[in-house]
């Protein structure tokens, strides 16, 4: 009876986890290049009373067993890498992946960060960096003068310059980061994700080839966070608490009529 209070106990703690997670999702459903994220379940450790296939009688074989579970736990959540709706902005520097691959920023202290978050700006070196000013890598630096600049989908860069105007000349090349597992990577915040050892060593490629996706200049990709579903999860998530409540109700009548026995 007492294994029920701690078994719906650990139901009840995991739809909070759900409930954090969905949240979180909803969130930043409006968040640039945002990957959603769910919620993976494992059942907890057997108390095995009679262990299926075990000895009854010389030559007999029980057919079933008899274990009681313990509860469930949070074994991870698992980010989805599905590609966003690539949305036209209009601004020429931001760039959406139409497809698998991150981009690639240095962040103080030497180190690299990835990020599918294609909105860049222009320094005042006319450097190409992120919304909080990491550098694009490789670095590319612009013309002072650039009055007009085109992204390829293999991220070929072009400008017209105000002292050439009826020339097009390349800027530099952008490129692309895979991972084997890219849900390995760890999530740092404003946009950016860290390699981990589950994430496997960062291949940079060309945009188009070996499974990199392509680039559209003018395109920022948004969240793909699905509303609807998440609502579901939301509900889903509501109903189990309440189970579980209920169960540690149920627990308790039992046990308070059993009290009332020995009275």
């Amino acid at each position: 009876m007492i294994r029920a209070f701690h078994t719906s106990a650990t139901g009840m703690s995991a739809q909070q986890t759900v409930l954090d997670n969905t949240a979180n999702n909803l969130a930043n459903v409006n968040t640039t290049g945002f990957k959603r994220s769910h919620v993976d379940f494992q059942d907890l450790i057997y108390t095995t009373v009679r262990q299926p296939g075990g000895q009854a009688a010389q030559g007999q074989q029980l057919p079933t067993g008899l274990q009681i579970g313990n509860g469930v736990r949070i074994a991870g959540n698992t980010r989805l890498f599905t590609t966003g709706a690539l949305e036209m902005t209009g601004n020429s520097l931001d760039i959406g992946i139409e497809g698998g691959g991150f981009f690639k920023v240095s962040v103080p202290g030497g180190t690299f960060r990835y990020t599918r978050d294609g909105a860049f700006r222009l320094n005042a070196n006319g450097e190409l960096v992120t919304s909080d000013g990491y550098f694009l890598e490789p670095r590319l630096t612009l013309p002072q003068d650039a009055t007009a600049v085109t992204i390829g989908t293999d991220g070929t860069i072009s400008v017209v310059t105000a002292s050439a105007p009826n020339t097009t000349t390349t800027a530099g090349t952008l490129r692309l980061t895979r991972f084997a597992n890219p849900a390995g990577l760890s999530a740092e915040g404003r946009n950016l994700f860290a390699e981990t050892p589950a994430s496997g060593t960062p291949i940079e490629v060309t945009p188009g080839l070996e499974g990199a996706g392509s680039l559209r200049g003018g395109f920022l990709e948004r969240s793909n966070v699905e509303v609807v579903q998440e609502m579901v999860n939301l509900i889903q998530a509501q109903r189990a608490y309440e189970f579980n409540t209920k169960a540690v109700r149920v627990a308790d009548e039992m046990l308070s009529s059993t009290n009332d026995l020995v009275r």
